[in-house]
């Protein structure tokens, strides 16, 4: 049977992506966060999934705007890199695992929610940047395919956020009950708060951001109990990408442990951070925060 080994939730800042891909993270504005990345890269590096799950937003770049579904995965065997308009990024193509997203798509549907299939998909920073904060030198391959799943943070009405932990939760029971013996990551992408443009443009609420981070680990249920609005209100616009970590969150279960976090503000105008979480049967110990965590 699967099995989830770890869970991942951080930021997809596209300028974290293009500071990697330009030779820039150990530029003066950039080594903090970086720095900070250093424990959990490698603890990944010494834990390989098989399969990552990654939960993200489109941005316009592979879907068409007048069609948001609220929750969709990818079934294809492979999802090549999106041409954001500067042309993709120089990271390997992602291969999928396309038997592990068929299972999920039949339990999900049958636990009562309805995904938009995409059996073909361009993967745009949202996906790649998580999976090169994970993985910063992939070289020709990523280490583990990917099954995508989508989730609409853009146009009211988002899912609410007990409706991604209720997700996240069925996600994990589909996962482990997948027949084959392969270890499972899940990544909940996004946040924190931030909001690019509008009267608030460049809002950041730290208080917000680190009571989230202290509640996922040991009071998700509270998270998600924060409306819509409220998540706007308090992260800003695009801050309510949050909510996709809840369904990481929920895939993990109660027996997890935390280990390692991160917080850095700003990077570009966001702020970002990093929380890993491993099964609570991991032998491996906890490591120390970094300097900015």
């Amino acid at each position: 049977m699967a099995d989830i080994v770890w869970g991942l939730a951080t930021s997809h800042v596209p300028s974290i992506g293009a500071a990697m891909d330009n030779g820039k993270t150990s530029d003066e504005y950039w080594k903090p966060l970086f720095d900070g990345y250093a424990p959990a890269r490698e603890w990944m590096a010494e834990h390989r999934p098989d399969v990552a799950i990654v939960v993200y937003n489109d941005h316009a770049n592979a879907l068409d705007m007048s069609i948001i579904p609220t929750f969709a995965i990818g079934t294809a065997d492979h999802y090549r890199v999106a041409d954001e308009g500067y042309g993709p990024r120089r990271v390997p193509d992602v291969v999928g695992a396309p038997d592990l997203s068929e299972h999920l798509l039949v339990e999900m549907m049958d636990a009562g929610f309805d995904l938009t299939v995409f059996q073909e998909l361009d993967v745009d920073h949202g996906l790649t940047v998580p999976l090169s904060v994970y993985t910063p030198e992939p070289g020709e391959a990523w280490p583990c395919s990917v099954v995508p799943i989508l989730v609409n943070v853009l146009h009211y009405p988002q899912p609410t956020a007990q409706r991604c932990l209720d997700f996240g939760e069925a996600l994990g029971r589909a996962i482990r009950s997948f027949p084959e013996d392969i270890k499972v990551a899940v990544f909940g992408t996004g946040g924190m708060s931030h909001q690019l443009s509008g009267e608030r443009a460049g809002l950041i609420n730290e208080d917000f951001d680190r009571n989230f981070l202290a509640k996922i680990e040991t009071d998700p249920q509270s998270l998600a109990q924060i409306s819509r609005a409220e998540y706007i209100r308090e992260a800003g616009s695009e801050g309510i990408e949050m909510i996709m970590w809840l369904i990481m969150r929920g895939a993990l279960g109660d027996d997890l442990r935390r280990v390692h976090d991160t917080y850095h503000v700003p990077a570009s105008n966001t702020a970002a951070a990093l929380a890993l979480f491993a099964a609570e049967t991991s032998s491996v110990p906890r490591v120390e925060a970094g300097a900015n965590g």
